[in-house]
């Protein structure tokens, strides 16, 4: 009879989630999305005063640096299988912390432009898709819910930092903010990410005995049309998101909402950590291809709501409860669906593939979505997002008849 003290076996080590790790990774995520991404729009006014630019022409950079970090992530995928997704973080968290302190320093505005590609690059390296990458190589079996959890915990990062950056605006220089900032990364993400680079060493040699992967559900022959769907219907989601939430307010505003546009958007946030909750309470048995079709019909859905509602301000707020619930499962079926489709082998190059058709559609979708609304106006803009939603509902419906 074995020893109710005895050591688990591989077998029931590989079936546990890593809550270790995915605690740890929260904090970083929420220190990586704080600082490399949610404190930007908050600081760019002071930062286009500083280098003599439009604020127009700084959000321009930042979508040059998102071109140039879409552009990179395919081969930053590469990295996460060829030497660990724990070992890249590491990296990407030094890097973080140089191109945050090389941005606060910068003399002129091509520095500064090198600096803002270098920030966007080392995101790529330490967010969500090293992440997930990291965590299927942990513990293949139970990726998705770790991914879930994950997704939970890091989806705080706005509520953190947004009000952390304005308080530590309105006491510093937007260059010392990104110097903290630059020191989060370097103190904090760095050794936790150099810590889980070695604990992924010891579970590897746990799990050895055990077939430490996951089969994908597509067949072989059906894997690249698979992919080139999933990927559109992904990029269509990311593309209708990133358009309404760089726009948000104005665009409640234009719609007759005034100075209750910013209160509604407060929904956002919770709604996008509440479908979180929810799909880790009770959906714990639901397909990840159900889940990713239910959120790609809640994204345009808020979008419809919005439309049909306006100028109602329980239209708007329903509109930001399904749009952020939309947006909150869209994060986690970017890492669970792509393991479900096509297994563990490779995930990370996938993922470096995803990121890079995601993140050029959301660098050019503020810029697309404002020429339409001037163009256009509001309501036909906001009709054509929904109809580019409406086709990533058929796009990741589509996959199960490839199975």
């Amino acid at each position: 009879m074995a020893s109710r003290f005895s050591t688990p076996t591989a077998s029931a080590l590989s079936e546990r989630v890593p809550l270790h790790a995915v605690f740890a990774l929260g904090v970083t995520q929420i220190i990586g999305y704080g600082t490399l991404y949610y404190s930007f729009s908050i600081l760019a006014p002071d930062m286009a005063m500083q280098f003599a630019w439009s604020s127009e022409w700084v959000f321009g950079a930042l979508s040059v640096a998102l071109l140039a970090g879409g552009l990179t992530a395919p081969w930053l995928g590469g990295l996460f299988d060829r030497i660990g997704a724990a070992r890249v973080m590491t990296i990407g968290s030094f890097v973080a912390a140089a191109a945050l302190a090389a941005c606060a320093l910068a003399p002129n505005k091509a520095v500064y432009v090198v600096a803002l590609i270098a920030i966007e690059v080392s995101a790529n390296l330490v967010q969500y898709g090293a992440a997930f990458a990291l965590l299927v190589q942990l513990r293949p079996q139970v990726a998705s819910r770790s991914i879930t959890y994950l997704t939970l915990i890091a989806g705080f990062a706005s509520t953190i930092f947004w009000p952390t950056t304005t308080a530590l605006h309105a006491h510093l220089a937007w260059q010392n903010v990104y110097l903290v900032f630059a020191a989060l990364n370097l103190c904090i993400c760095l050794p936790i990410h150099a810590w889980l680079s070695r604990q992924g060493s010891t579970q590897g040699a746990k799990a050895s005995t055990v077939a430490a992967r996951v089969e994908g559900v597509l067949p072989p022959a059906r894997r690249r049309l698979g992919f080139a769907v999933m990927v559109m219907g992904f990029s269509l989601m990311s593309l209708v998101s990133s358009a309404i939430l760089v726009h948000l307010v104005p665009l409640l505003s234009g719609l007759g909402l005034g100075a209750t546009a910013a209160l509604v958007g407060t929904f956002f946030g919770p709604s996008q950590v509440g479908s979180r909750l929810i799909n880790m309470v009770f959906g714990k048995n639901l397909p990840a291809l159900h889940l990713a079709v239910i959120a790609s019909m809640l994204i345009p859905g808020g979008v419809l709501a919005l439309l049909l509602s306006a100028p109602s301000v329980p239209g708007a707020m329903a509109f930001a409860m399904i749009f952020g619930m939309g947006n909150g499962l869209l994060s986690i079926v970017t890492g669970t669906l792509p393991l479900h489709l096509f297994g563990s082998d490779g995930y990370g190059k996938l993922q470096g593939k995803m990121m890079a058709a995601r993140l050029i559609l959301s660098a050019l979708a503020p810029f697309v979505l404002a020429f339409a609304m001037q163009n256009i106006g509001i309501t036909p803009s906001l009709a054509i997002a929904a109809a580019l939603g409406g086709l990533s509902i058929a796009a990741l419906s589509s996959i199960a008849a490839l199975r």
